[in-house]
């Protein structure tokens, strides 16, 4: 019989696995005298040993180049952008054209928003989910009042209809046969940050679409987690920051999806210099020609020192290959799955979709006893250097990020979570 509890079978995995060694291409944190136990790549994604040497690159252009390094070398900073461009689209699933780094999420939001949201008084209303992310929450909000309309009865949030708090497709289903007819857009999290769950965006898209909404997604926690298919699923844009699965710092720059078919459009937008084609651009004239595709929201000239980490961050991911790491992914949160079935029942109840193609890296747990003893159970892991992340009111989010963390770091927590049980809890 399999002792899944065991380190020779822990460590057995990850000898089998070639995608293990991509640990070594990460700074894990050190704590009392051994690497942490991270798992809160869903919160800020570990350091890449290559993200220093691209920001180095950077500053020592800047040292011996000043301005000239806008024009010179391969990684000249005129179209620096441009360096993170494809392998991007590689990990969302989308053409090279329709995604840009730029900004960060909620500035990107709202720029999609003002192109996007076109509300009139017959079809006023924005559907999202109740529970969202705050931040995702004001901007639609206030987008709704900027516009005239009332969030009261404007913004329509879909509470979940299972008792794990997720929300069923059948539900999604049934707001848009209830309410299309007065939904101007429909902004989705491709990953609920809170449960974990993941949707089908492209079914969304297709309610969406049929109920004559403009549809678009969060990804702050799908990005990097899943193979993402934003071309294919139809949606009219995505959003998403960097710095959680993709790993390239504390605010980073953000990432921004329009689909192709919107390349060329006349809608209205917020404008700036750097979306001006770049033919025309210095000649500073005084009307504004968008680029075709995402590249045309941009505003100002793009961050370098922030771009430079996410050079080194997709490195990895295209060496490695977003479909390899989903599937890794998958096998360590089946594992954590099974040994929190197998001896944590008692203290957690995973409220996590148990269906692999509903959810993500992550797992959110909640500890019997409730939000004190939660609190109790979180502080005594992060003492011990197991660090996960604790979302109000109730949760403990686990995520096993497939670049760098392991069974071993697994099994870390399963027995942490035992000896804090065994102690009296």
């Amino acid at each position: 019989m399999t002792d899944w509890h065991s380190d020779e079978y822990a460590q057995a995995q990850d000898a089998a696995d070639p995608l293990s060694a991509l640990r070594e291409e990460f700074l894990v944190p050190r704590h009392q005298g051994r690497d942490m136990a991270y798992f809160c790549g869903n919160s800020l994604g570990l350091q890449p040993r290559a993200a220093r040497s691209h920001v180095e690159e950077v500053l020592q252009k800047w040292a011996t180049e000043a301005v000239e390094g806008h024009f010179t070398g391969r990684a000249q900073w005129m179209d620096y952008h441009a360096l993170v461009r494809a392998p991007l689209a590689e990990v969302v699933g989308a053409e090279a054209s329709e995604v840009v780094a730029m900004n960060s999420l909620t500035a990107n939001l709202h720029l999609m928003l003002v192109s996007f949201y076109r509300p009139t008084r017959e079809r006023p209303a924005i559907l999202m989910e109740a529970g969202a992310f705050p931040s995702d929450r004001y901007a639609l909000e206030s987008q709704v009042r900027f516009h005239g309309f009332d969030p009261a009865t404007d913004l329509i949030e879909l509470a979940p209809d299972a008792a794990d708090g997720t929300i069923s497709m059948a539900a999604i289903e049934r707001v848009f046969a209830e309410h299309g007819h007065r939904i101007a857009l429909a902004c989705w999290p491709g990953v609920q940050y809170r449960t974990g769950q993941a949707f089908d965006l492209a079914e969304f898209t297709r309610l969406g679409h049929a109920a004559g909404a403009i549809v678009g997604f969060d990804c702050a926690h799908a990005a990097g987690n899943l193979p993402l298919a934003l071309h294919d699923s139809g949606a009219d844009f995505a959003v998403w920051c960097h710095y959680k699965y993709l790993n390239s710092g504390p605010g980073a720059v953000a990432g921004c999806f329009v689909h192709a078919r919107h390349a060329r459009t006349d809608r209205p937008r917020f404008a700036g210099w750097w979306g001006h084609v770049a033919e025309t651009r210095f000649r500073m004239g005084p009307e504004f020609v968008p680029t075709p595709g995402a590249d045309g929201w941009q505003l100002s000239n793009p961050p370098i020192l922030g771009l430079a980490p996410l050079r080194g961050s997709l490195e990895v991911f295209q060496r490695a290959g977003m479909h390899a790491l989903r599937e890794r992914s998958k096998r360590l949160t089946a594992y954590l799955e099974r040994l929190i079935h197998q001896r944590l029942d008692d203290v957690l109840a995973i409220v996590t979709p148990a269906d692999p193609d509903s959810r993500g890296a992550q797992l959110s747990l909640r500890v019997a006893g409730g939000r004190e003893r939660g609190r109790g159970l979180f502080e005594y892991l992060a003492a011990d250097g197991v660090l996960g992340d604790w979302r109000e009111p109730d949760v403990i989010r686990i995520s096993p990020a497939p670049s760098y963390n392991t069974h071993a770091d697994i099994l870390r927590f399963v027995r942490a979570v035992e000896a804090w049980r065994g102690a009296g809890a």
